[in-house]
Parts: C-alpha cells; sequence; structure tokens
C-alpha cells in the first residue's frame, strides 16, 4: 500500500483554540508546514505534556481492502463522550491557516478537506471546538477524556461508515505542535481530532489535545 503524500501542506494550524480568542477564549495559531513529501516526525522534548497510549489498532483485512469512494464526511459519532455530531467541510482561510467552525450554539465539528475522506489512506483531520465563549460548551469538550480502544465512526455522504479505533490521546503545547505527524504521510487510512486543552492562557488555552485513531472497520449502508 503506497503511502498518502502531502502535497500542498499549508502553514497549517497549531491549533483548535479556535478563532478569535476575545469571543471564544480558545485562540488560534499556525504551525509551520513540514516539507512537502515528509515522513511523519515524532513529538519530542517538551511538545507532549501528556500522552495516553497503547499499541496502534491493526487495521483489518475487510477494512483494508474496502474501497472507500471520494464522498464527503457528514456525522461524527464518539460513544464514549456523547459526540455526535454533523460535520461541516473547512477549507483554507486568507492566511493559509485551515479554517474553523463558527463560533455559535451547538457548532458541529468540521472535517479539513484538504486532508484525505476518512477512511481512505493518509490522515483525516477533523477539528472542534471545546468551548465557544457565551455559549458554552463545545462539540468537543470531553475530547481529553478519550482512551485507546474507544472508537469514532465517521459517516460519508454515500452511506459508508468508517470507525477507527484511538491507539493515543496526546495533549501538548501549542508552539510544538507536531505537524508532521498530524498532517505528514501514513501508510494506511488513519484519523486526527483536534481540540484546545490544558490550562487557560489569557484569552486562550496553552495545549492543544489531539487523538490519533486507525481505521479498524467499513460497513455500507444502502
Amino acid at each position: 500500500m503506497r503511502a498518502y503524500r502531502t502535497t500542498t501542506l499549508p502553514a497549517i494550524l497549531a491549533t483548535l483554540c479556535l478563532t478569535a480568542c476575545a469571543v471564544t477564549g480558545c485562540q488560534a495559531s499556525p504551525a509551520a508546514s513540514p516539507p512537502a513529501g515528509s515522513a511523519a516526525a515524532s513529538t519530542t522534548g517538551s511538545a507532549a505534556r501528556s500522552t495516553t497510549a497503547a499499541e496502534p489498532p491493526e487495521t483489518s483485512p475487510e477494512a483494508a481492502s474496502t474501497p472507500i469512494a471520494r464522498s464527503t464526511p457528514v456525522r461524527l459519532r464518539i460513544p464514549d463522550i456523547g459526540v455526535d455530531t454533523p460535520l461541516m467541510r473547512l477549507g483554507l482561510a486568507p492566511d493559509r491557516t485551515v479554517q474553523v467552525p463558527p463560533v455559535a450554539a451547538h457548532a458541529p465539528a468540521g472535517w479539513y478537506q484538504g486532508s484525505p475522506v476518512p477512511g481512505r489512506l493518509g490522515p483525516s483531520v477533523i477539528l472542534g471546538h471545546v468551548t465557544v465563549g457565551r455559549y458554552g460548551d463545545g462539540v468537543f469538550l470531553r475530547l481529553s477524556r478519550l482512551r485507546p480502544g474507544a472508537h469514532a465512526v465517521v459517516r460519508l455522504a454515500d452511506g459508508t461508515s468508517a470507525t477507527f479505533t484511538v491507539d493515543s490521546v496526546r495533549t501538548v503545547a501549542k508552539d510544538r505542535f507536531p505537524t508532521r505527524e498530524v498532517y505528514g504521510d501514513t501508510d494506511r487510512p488513519e484519523l486526527r481530532l483536534i481540540t484546545c486543552g490544558g490550562p487557560r492562557a489569557g484569552d486562550g488555552y496553552a495545549d492543544n489535545v489531539i487523538v490519533f485513531a486507525t481505521l479498524t472497520a467499513v460497513t455500507h449502508t444502502p
């Protein structure tokens, strides 16, 4: 299976604390993009404030051999933390950072459409708010509570559901965001879920919470 290669990694976000800090209390900032075609790099030193990890699950032969069409992800469910959200499509802002979901009541999570369709080769990236200012809790409020072995299910517009199993949950300093690990090449379908975390720092948060997960099942519903 060939590796997914990132052909245009913009100066992608090193956060998802996610837009206008005065409004959300949750500030976004960009990360330097890795060299095109680079392999994933390890997080070292102070980059990882805390990590909950297990051996990455194996992609089942059935999942690996099940073709995923270039459909659009429309819904995300994470039963262990009570997430059941529609997915909006996110592109790039004029400053070449990844767009973020709106700061609004019941704001959904969003799929960065510069990443692969969930279930296709490479790291698919989904972003969500931890808080939404005066509207209260965000859709990813409890993301840091996920543990290895938990499942995230992404439903596509064509009826396909891709199930991912969590292999690690990391809290990282925003200024040490592991861009290559999040957006870099992989040799199988993977998922990244990103929000803010850690202590408050002024109007935002000091860290990001990043969930790394691997495809373990694919089902089709007519």
